[in-house]
């Protein structure tokens, strides 16, 4: 009998392996076709557990990011650093005055190890 290498995600110690394996993967410079299929296959297992036990799940982008502010204990400062970006924006975006752009987007998830259609949904700005 052969074991598998991945299985469904059921515990949170499981989830925070297969991201971490994932960001291992997903950092080198040059990725094999297994490398490739081996970062589909997480990306497919994590989405799903995330899915299932994210209470944030449907979150607009802006709550969101500023539920995981609070729980990495970011300020607004912190985040304009990690986004190449001035506090202003920031602000801006966190007040609803601004949307997300692309590089925005990737940034985000890529640090926050969140799909980017976390990031990429529609939602009102105010104007």
């Amino acid at each position: 009998m052969v074991a598998l290498l991945y299985k469904i995600i059921h515990t949170d110690k499981q989830y925070n392996q297969y991201c971490n394996r994932l960001e291992e993967l997903t950092s080198k410079k040059k990725r094999s076709r297994a490398d490739q299929d081996e970062i589909d296959l997480l990306e497919l297992l994590i989405n799903k557990y995330d899915e299932e036990n994210d209470p944030l799940a449907d979150a607009d982008p802006v709550t969101l990011l500023k539920s995981l502010m609070k729980e990495h204990q970011l300020k607004a400062a912190d985040l304009a650093r990690l986004l190449n970006v001035s506090e202003g924006l920031v602000s801006d975006m966190l007040h609803y005055r601004k949307g997300f752009s692309k590089k925005t987007i990737q940034v985000l998830s890529g640090h926050f190890k969140l799909r980017q259609d976390a990031f990429n949904r529609e939602y009102a700005l105010k104007v």
